[in-house]
């Protein structure tokens, strides 16, 4: 299997969850940035777009400018600050606690060659774990300004995105306290 690289988000507002540090928040005894560090562990490299804490793997934290520029921002921001772009490069929200090596394992296989991959949830809806083609993500890439508030699902429109079917509970995410509440 060829190297990739992976970008996690972690710096948004969670205003639903009024406004906690959602990187911070414990599930099954472990953070949510920890349990989607150890999803990726194949990954030959990880920066964080969201603030410094400590972590049990070698990660590069960033942050986008202007600060809580949407997660297209974070994307981008993200992509920079890699040190050694592989082809393929993962983005995932880090509020979806149930993702696993084998999730990304499929996601970077189902993406090879093509624009790349999306986990899908059963109803069908887009999930924030996604592998793209890093060559073809720069090709789509907006300037700078433009980059600031734009939706995820606009700069990605562009992209032919292969859907992959999450199995057990993988699509689901931490949006809100009963969703934490929920995962417990």
């Amino acid at each position: 299997m060829e190297q990739w690289s992976a970008i996690v988000l972690a710096g948004g507002r969670a205003a639903r969850l009024d406004g906690a540090d959602k990187a911070g928040i414990e599930v099954g005894g472990r953070t949510l940035l920890a349990r989607a560090l150890d999803a990726l562990a194949d990954a030959a490299e990880v920066v964080v777009v969201g603030d410094p804490v400590a972590t049990e793997l070698p990660v590069t934290f960033v942050r986008e400018s202007p600060r809580y520029g949407g997660p297209a921002a974070a994307l981008l921001t993200g992509l920079d600050a890699l040190l050694r772009p592989a082809e393929q490069v993962a983005v995932v929200a880090v509020d979806m606690p149930y993702l696993t090596p084998a999730t990304w394992r499929r996601l970077v296989a189902a993406g090879a060659g093509r624009d790349g991959a999306v986990l899908i949830g059963p109803d069908g809806r887009r999930q924030l774990a996604l592998v793209l083609a890093t060559a073809r993500l720069a090709a789509i890439r907006p300037d700078h300004e433009a980059q600031h508030g734009l939706a995820l699902w606009r700069l990605l429109g562009p992209l032919e995105l292969i859907e992959v079917r999450g199995s057990d509970q993988e699509h689901r995410d931490i949006d809100t306290w009963a969703d934490l509440r929920d995962a417990e």
